[in-house]
């Protein structure tokens, strides 16, 4: 609920206040995937999942007759729905690479093939490796999508990760946020901000390669 804020400025002599959130088993949890080369470069995917405290049922005694939201329907609040809380698990990583990144429609037969080959580069997070992601390979294989692991401890040969930090640290000047669904529109507005901006400098930078050709 609130962002790490690394340094600030102040007037000289006075002292700077921040803001602070607990998280209370609040979070934004978000999945990405940029494409940097090939047709569609500068394309930024992404899905967002919120986490929410877990309910507590009502304590016997207590004079408030409950000690936190009884139910899911409570803490959603008047924005939120019921297909944005979650985990990012296995299953919606490849729903995520079936949909979002491949382009797989709803109503595709079966067979289906990407148009063209696609390599996604991933890091060595477990999720990434899980035992649903090993034994969905073969379809993913058959309909030309590859998942190419970085080596340990590699962030620095990731293409996604400067984004995500421009996304944390400067796209987001609010630090801190006493709605969780607040936070969540925030990250959104911000993630198609970014999206926008890098697809209009790919537009860009291929006008400038086609004229010095």
């Amino acid at each position: 609920m609130t962002l790490p804020t690394n340094y600030s400025w102040s007037a000289v002599g006075g002292r700077l206040t921040i803001p602070y959130e607990a998280p209370q088993g609040r979070r934004v949890n978000g999945i990405g995937a940029y494409c940097s080369a090939g047709p569609e470069a500068g394309r930024l995917e992404y899905r967002l999942r919120v986490n929410l405290p877990k309910p507590r049922k009502s304590k016997k005694g207590s004079p408030c007759g409950k000690t936190a939201p009884e139910g899911k329907a409570e803490a959603l609040g008047e924005r939120g729905t019921p297909e944005a809380v979650g985990p990012i698990d296995s299953d919606l990583f490849l729903e995520f690479i079936w949909t979002q990144v491949a382009g797989r429609p709803a109503d595709a037969a079966a067979g289906w093939r990407c148009e063209r080959p696609c390599v996604i580069v991933l890091d060595n997070y477990s999720m990434h490796k899980s035992q649903k992601v090993q034994d969905a390979l073969p379809a993913l294989e058959a309909a030309d999508i590859y998942l190419f692991y970085l080596p340990s401890y590699s962030p620095e040969l990731s293409e996604i990760e400067p984004i995500w930090r421009a996304v944390k640290y400067y796209e987001l000047p609010k630090r801190s946020y006493t709605d969780v669904w607040e936070l969540k529109q925030a990250v959104e507005a911000a993630l198609a901000r970014k999206a926008q901006s890098l697809r209009r400098d790919n537009f860009k930078t291929d006008n400038l390669l086609q004229q010095a050709a």
